[in-house]
């Protein structure tokens, strides 16, 4: 016979269960042969099967009478765990009225808010975070240890004391093993927001597929605990975007020398097997520098993966919280398919600015640049044409050419910065060791230079 203690330990399982629960149910409505008859054998139990089915003056009766308002059953399940996985935001609203515990923690270590947002009750999350709940769960928790990622770092390592925030506001600085490492977060108000968790998981996707030296280091990530975190190296010299407020208009040597830095990065990308991947928020600030001098391409929150596809279209416009207006193609900006060209655009944009100094169309508004290149509009050549010497003109235009088709491929565009760059180191090199007058009398006459690479290895 069941005695009454043992009825106060039923655990209460109809409807939706824990969002953590190990052996949980696809089927977010399963039931495990609890039934109403259940509820009768005792009333703390009851108060859980009212919140389920939203009964509020049956619950108003039992609190009445002094029924705990955060009993727990065996399983550590509320009421208010029972009703924000219903989404029964008056049952929620009455539990947080009559003193229920806004942060309970069942068996599983879920809690109302952590099952709320599982199962997408938006309105249930806002209650919740209104009563100072705070998010406990990461969207991809696993169910057990053996399942943990190899990249998993435990947050505990992450000494926070002295870190500042770096480029865009969600990433910092921070030490971990004795390093310096730039932590990317998921800020906790974005947790029910499925489109930035998506765009989250999905960097984090890409990053563990990525390694190349023109690429920012993914390190590893926090996936299990709150706030989610992306560790990659930190690059003390900061992006390019502050490197060219700083700098102004660089030398073409230079311009160049990142260039090459910028398209063997993507190269790679868009060559990665089995899958290209398209970066599609190339942009100055999401191009660091090295101790050394060479730029890494980081930040890939947006990015995407070809797979089967050629093209890519997004289910809704780009917007400009997604990516910078000043360097978007074209074709996104209409909502149009597209494929690894876009890169190649914002590509032949960011070599005009370090010629130029200045950003596309600037000091237009963001918001009005890209229908400037739906128009088929290009930001002007303001510089000395000595600085676009040997074709690097005739590159950026090909880069921003409304025809996506006939933009060069990273491949191609190496090739070409490769030759320029030949071209001014040799010029470099000429005017070292020629006085003035000689140097310009050698350049009114034959410029050629040697085609193959066994003959340009030789003059170098």
């Amino acid at each position: 016979m069941e005695t009454p203690a043992n009825k106060l330990q039923r655990p209460f399982s109809m409807g939706r269960q824990s969002s953590m629960m190990p052996e949980r149910s696809n089927d977010d409505s399963a039931h495990d042969g609890s039934s109403a008859s259940d509820a009768a054998l005792d009333p703390a139990v009851g108060l859980m099967y009212m919140a389920n089915e939203g009964d509020l003056d049956g619950m108003e009766e039992l609190l009445d009478s002094g029924i705990d308002v955060n009993y727990k059953d065996i399983d550590g399940r509320t009421a208010l765990h029972v009703a924000a996985c219903q989404s029964r935001t008056d049952v929620v609203d009455l539990l947080l009225q009559r003193g229920a515990n806004v942060d309970p923690r069942d068996r599983w270590g879920s809690t109302p808010l952590a099952d709320a947002m599982y199962y997408k009750n938006h309105d249930v999350v806002k209650i919740l975070e209104k009563h100072g709940a705070k998010p406990r769960m990461a969207p991809i928790l696993v169910k057990s240890d053996r399942e943990v990622p190899e990249y998993e770092i435990d947050p505990s390592e992450l000494d926070f004391t002295n870190s500042v925030c770096i480029t865009k506001g969600t990433y910092s600085i921070a030490l971990w093993r004795g390093i310096k490492v730039a932590v990317k977060t998921l800020r906790e108000e974005v947790f029910t927001d499925d489109d930035k968790v998506k765009a989250f998981l999905d960097e984090l996707t890409l990053l563990q597929k990525i390694r190349h030296p023109n690429v920012v280091q993914f390190l590893g990530a926090v996936t299990q605990s709150t706030p989610m975190t992306i560790i990659t190296e930190y690059l003390p010299q900061g992006d390019l975007r502050a490197y060219l407020k700083l700098k102004g208009a660089l030398k073409p040597i230079t311009a160049v020398k990142f260039a090459l830095d910028i398209a063997r990065g993507m190269n790679y990308l868009h060559e990665h097997r089995p899958e290209a991947i398209i970066h599609r928020d190339l942009e100055p600030s999401n191009i660091l520098r090295d101790d050394s001098g060479h730029l890494k391409v980081a930040d890939f929150g947006v990015s995407k993966l070809l797979k089967v596809a050629k093209t890519v279209k997004e289910d809704k416009p780009v917007t400009s919280q997604d990516t910078s207006w000043r360097y978007v193609a074209p074709e996104i900006y209409r909502n149009e398919e597209y494929d690894t060209k876009v890169d190649v655009f914002a590509f032949g944009l960011i070599l005009q600015e370090m010629i130029e100094g200045l950003p596309p169309f600037y000091p237009n508004p963001e918001n009005e640049v890209p229908k400037a290149y739906v128009e088929n509009k290009r930001p002007p050549f303001q510089a000395s044409p000595k600085l676009y010497a040997y074709g690097l003109k005739q590159l950026i235009e090909k880069c921003w050419d409304e025809k996506s088709s006939r933009r060069p491929t990273f491949r191609q565009i190496i090739e070409i910065l490769e030759d320029i760059n030949y071209h001014l180191a040799q010029k470099r090199g000429w005017k070292a060791c020629f006085p003035t007058c000689t140097l310009k009398g050698l350049f009114k006459g034959d410029r050629t230079r040697p085609t193959s690479k066994s003959s340009r290895a030789s003059i170098r």
